[in-house]
Formats: C-alpha cells, sequence, structure tokens
C-alpha cells in the first residue's frame, strides 16, 4: 500500500475488481438483465454506468469519514440500527451468494473450456480464495488492482474484434433470450443491477475508502471505476448481438465469443476470466469474514470462520451457475434497493447539515 493512503488508479481498479467476477466477465449477467430488452438494453447500461459512478463515490466517502473496517459502520450510519441490521443481513447472505456464485462459475468456466470436470475448478478456486483472504485487506487490494487492467483489455479487444467481424443484431432479441419474471423493463434491470453489485461491493469498498489517499482520489476512482465496467459491459452486450442465438444457450458466453477470434485467445481469456472470478470470490469472502469476526484481533478464529464459510459455499455451488445469476441476483437486487434509498437519504442529510 502507498504511504500515503492508495491512489486514485488502484481505487478504480479495486472497484473495478470487486464488481467484475463471473457473472460479468462471463456475459451471464448482461445476457439476464439486458439482453431481452434490444436497443433499450444500451440505455440501461449508460443508466448503469452513471449509478456506479455515484454509489461507488457515496460508499468510499463514507468509508473515509468512518474510518470503516467492514459494511457494517456504514450501513449503521446510513440506515441506523434497526434498517441496518435488515441490511447487514442483507449483505451477509448476498456475500456467501457471490462467492457461492463465483466457485459455480470458475467450474462451469474449467468444463465449457477445458473438458474438466466442474468439480474440479470448484475445489481449485475454493482453495486459492482461502489462502488470498487470509493475508488480510492489503493482499487482497494488491491481488485485485493488478488482474484487473488484463481483463479490461482482453474484454475491450476481443468485443472490438467480434463488434467489426460479426455485427450486432439487436433486433432479434426477444425472440431468443428467455423472459424473467423478476426483470421487467431496461430502467428496472438497470436499478437491480446497480443494487445487488452495491451490496456485493460495500464491503470491500467501505474499508477502500477508508485506506484511500484523499477525496479526490475517491472521486476520480469512482469516476474511473464506473467508466471501466460501464465500457466494459456495452462492448460485451454487442459482442453478444454478434450470435445471440448460440450465446444465449451457454453458461460462459465470453469463452465462446473469444473462440471466434482464435482458440488462443479463446484460452487467454479463459485464464484472465478465472483469475477474475477469483478477484470476487476473494472480495466475498473477505467482506463475510471481516463481518463476522475481526481477523486482526482473532487470527485463529477468523482462519476457522473462513475455511468454514468456504466450505458451505463449495456445497451450495452444486446448484448452478446460470441458475444463481438468473435468480438470486435479482431477488438480491430488489432487497438492496433499501440500501441505495439510504445511502442518497445519507448524502442529502449531510448536505443539509452542512448548508
Amino acid at each position: 500500500m502507498e504511504k500515503d493512503g492508495i491512489s486514485t488508479l488502484k481505487v478504480a481498479a479495486t472497484y473495478i475488481g470487486t464488481i467484475v467476477g463471473a457473472g460479468f466477465a462471463t456475459g451471464q449477467e448482461v445476457l439476464q438483465f439486458f439482453a431481452r430488452f434490444g436497443i433499450d438494453g444500451i440505455y440501461g447500461l449508460i443508466l448503469t454506468t452513471l449509478l456506479f459512478m455515484f454509489f461507488g463515490y457515496i460508499i468510499m466517502v463514507l468509508g473515509k469519514e468512518l474510518n470503516a473496517s467492514s459494511h457494517l459502520e456504514i450501513i449503521r450510519y446510513s440506515g441506523g440500527k434497526f434498517i441496518g441490521t435488515i441490511i447487514d443481513i442483507i449483505i451477509l447472505f448476498f456475500l456467501f451468494g457471490a462467492l457461492t456464485a463465483m466457485i459455480a462459475g470458475s467450474g462451469a468456466l474449467f468444463h465449457q473450456q477445458f473438458g474438466i470436470s466442474s468439480l474440479v475448478g470448484n475445489i481449485l478456486m475454493s482453495i486459492i480464495t482461502v489462502l488470498t483472504v487470509l493475508t488480510g485487506i492489503n493482499g487482497i487490494i494488491n491481488s485485485i488492482s493488478i488482474i484487473v487492467p488484463f481483463l479490461l483489455v482482453s474484454v475491450i479487444g476481443i468485443c472490438v474484434y467480434t463488434i467489426i467481424a460479426s455485427p450486432p443484431a439487436i433486433e432479434v432479441t426477444s425472440a431468443i433470450v428467455q423472459e424473467n419474471g423478476l426483470i421487467t423493463n431496461w430502467a428496472l434491470a438497470s436499478i437491480l443491477y446497480i443494487s445487488y453489485n452495491t451490496v456485493l461491493s460495500v464491503a470491500v469498498l467501505g474499508p477502500l475508502g477508508a485506506k484511500a489517499r484523499n477525496k479526490k482520489a475517491i472521486l476520480y476512482g469512482s469516476i474511473l471505476g464506473g467508466l471501466g465496467l460501464g465500457v466494459g459491459s456495452i462492448m460485451i452486450y454487442l459482442a453478444l448481438f454478434g450470435d445471440i442465438t448460440k450465446a444465449a444457450t451457454l453458461e460462459v458466453p465470453m469463452i465462446y465469443i473469444a473462440g471466434n477470434v482464435s482458440p488462443i485467445i479463446q484460452i487467454i481469456y479463459a485464464i484472465v476470466l478465472i483469475a477474475e472470478v477469483y478477484t470476487t470470490a476473494v472480495g466475498s469472502l473477505y467482506g463475510f469474514g471481516a463481518r463476522i469476526v475481526n481477523m486482526k484481533e482473532h487470527p485463529k478464529k477468523g482462519k476457522i470462520t473462513v475455511l468454514i464459510v468456504t466450505l458451505l459455499a463449495f456445497c451450495a455451488s452444486q446448484f448452478g451457475f446460470t441458475n444463481l445469476v438468473k435468480y438470486l441476483y435479482p431477488l438480491v437486487g430488489y432487497a438492496g434497493i433499501v440500501l441505495l434509498l439510504c445511502l442518497v437519504y445519507t448524502l442529502f442529510r449531510k448536505k443539509q447539515v452542512k448548508g
């Protein structure tokens, strides 16, 4: 970590890395949340980009002001004791769910790309995630910020090539992409997408804000992070519509898209994707563990908690990756709207107090 705090670029990279896990980089989130809305899905993704900047900034500034060590300080400050406790339970539930989805996603990836049993991918992801979390928050920030640039370059490069080679046919969407009664229009899709991602990221963004160099680093880091997430999402969206008929049937559609560029690019992307799944798994497990037990003060208890939580998530991952993204994520998104409202209320409350 930098002597005077974490820099703008590390703030942006860690923000992106916390969000960009199996759901984003496989293309499964974009497919499930936005693809059925055709051109309106693009509007949803533009709105999402702006909301990523906005909520990332609020959370990290609160983390800085409260010197947060977990998400608890932020949600208690924003929602009070009663609502804060409800949000706390939602966050804990989804951190566990996200860890489960990342373990499941790694299994799906290993099976689709390498023909290896998904169980092997599940086990490997569980082991490396546990080992990283036991190094603490600085090790996590470093591991995430190193991997993120490779992922963004890979995603944007593959998508640009695909968009040029196979122009997106957005008009075919409604007949191809399966309906989901939980998401009924593009604006709701955008809010739910932001909501569950905020629930997931607050556990890492709070402590990250506390360690950021200053509020300027947080502001520019939020803007850069939001732009990176938004541009990456729109690129994936357009690339999927190069062959949405096939992409909509796969658990890891972006691997298929990368394979259309070349077999070598497909393997490289698979490796980068595994690394990105790992960053979100690490963020989720750390956030859950840090809330349950203070790992600095009780290292032994912390290790046992981390091991038990990972074992339970490994068992739950057998439910399947696509099902987790399709049903778990929107449900948590609805619950997480309470957190978004509390954060907005906190922002206006602070402005009124200053005024």
